[in-house]
């Protein structure tokens, strides 16, 4: 079967250098509309009205929110916005998998990815543009660390996603996007403050909706803020594990000579509500010759033993440039079978998206270089 990929460029937008400065709706907790609201002389239920409006709606024309009188939709409209990032490339693959590349105002891009499955649709949300980590076998990590997304930037990929999905309004039955995970661009726990007031924002119940349970927040190791998360937030923690012995592990991830394994094992085992019930995800790549043998196996049952688990093995998917290849399909299958015989589900992740370039970073890499070309900047 040949491959479909529906390619859709996007323009360029940019507001007007004489445009008023008006703040974004979408990084505003409820308490904070409120504040400003009561702050510019109007009563305290308008930025309830307004709150249910954008969240609840996804509206983002201020004169369509009916309840509100004209003057005090033009008054909004001064003060705020609820506009997405800029989609400058979209694709889409044959298997449904969506990929957004997004701009922002200041120029900078990050990824955003939907891939949807038969009892689910899953958002995976980047948190910031580049990465300091340097992951090895992460096209992302190849990318240096321009800054942090802020809360309304966090927020927008989720607002864009519905208004493509037609997930308005939330919380309707049968939405599309069910599941959240904090899976792209960057490190969700190096940009803990805007991650956390972004998924607060998302969980409100006068909002989006989506239940903590539905989240699920992939962190490389930054032991410090796990505790915390899993205390404030409560969401689902996974971990991008990959190997299972220190020299290893700091070469495939690095911040594990920072946090090695002893401390990140023991954060996990401590994880506030960790349960049979709430588990902890253990991300591990397949990386033939690497960690894909029956002794990493072995050493891996050893390393989580006693701590609520499900296993995510992910076949490596390739990138231009990597020096590492994927394991076969007889070594992932003996591999996950060890897995399940020990009792723990060990789900092998299919591949999706190969054909829109779904490794994270890979889009955003090829705008780059698109963009030096066109510039005559040397990459």
């Amino acid at each position: 079967m040949t491959t479909q990929l529906a390619q859709t460029p996007m323009p360029d937008t940019a507001p007007h250098p004489d445009a008023p400065v008006r703040q974004s709706l979408l990084g505003l907790s409820p308490a904070d509309l409120e504040a400003q609201i009561v702050a510019a002389g109007l009563p305290k239920f308008r930025a309830r009205q307004l709150w249910r409006w954008v969240w609840r709606h996804g509206l983002t024309n201020f004169d369509e929110m009916s309840d509100l009188g004209k003057t005090v939709r033009a008054q909004f409209s001064e003060m705020f916005h609820a506009d997405r990032p800029v989609v400058t490339r979209r694709l889409q693959s044959s298997d449904g998998t969506i990929k957004w590349l997004l701009r922002f105002p200041d120029g900078t891009e990050a990824e955003t990815v939907y891939i949807p499955d038969r009892e689910r649709g899953t958002l995976c949300i980047s948190s910031q543009i580049g990465c300091t980590l340097t992951c090895s076998f992460c096209h992302t990590g190849t990318q240096k660390l321009v800054r942090n997304l802020s809360t309304a930037e966090i927020c927008g990929q989720v607002m864009l996603a519905m208004d493509e999905l037609g997930d308005w309004p939330a919380g309707k039955p049968n939405r599309r996007l069910t599941n959240i995970v904090l899976m792209g661009m960057g490190e969700p726990l190096f940009n803990y403050e805007n991650v956390a007031a972004a998924m607060r924002i998302i969980m409100s119940g006068e909002g989006v909706g989506l239940s903590r349970r539905r989240i699920t927040l992939s962190t490389s190791g930054v032991v410090p803020e796990i505790k915390r998360a899993g205390e404030e937030l409560g969401v689902n923690l996974a971990i991008s594990l990959h190997a299972v012995r220190d020299e290893l592990r700091d070469e495939l991830v690095p911040i594990n000579r920072k946090y090695p394994l002893a401390a990140l094992i023991d954060a996990c085992r401590n994880y506030p509500g960790l349960s049979n019930a709430r588990r902890i995800t253990w991300e591990y790549v397949m990386l033939d010759g690497v960690n894909d043998s029956d002794e990493d196996c072995r050493e891996l049952l050893a390393l989580i033993k006693g701590i609520p688990s499900k296993l995510n093995l992910i076949p490596f998917n390739p990138w231009p440039g990597s020096p590492y290849k994927c394991s076969g399909p007889e070594r992932i299958e003996a591999f996950a079978r060890k897995v399940l015989k020990a009792g723990y589900a060990s789900p092998v992740r299919t591949p999706r998206g190969q054909d829109i370039m779904a490794a994270c970073g890979q889009l955003k890499s090829a705008s780059e270089r698109q963009r030096r070309q066109k510039t005559g900047v040397a990459g």
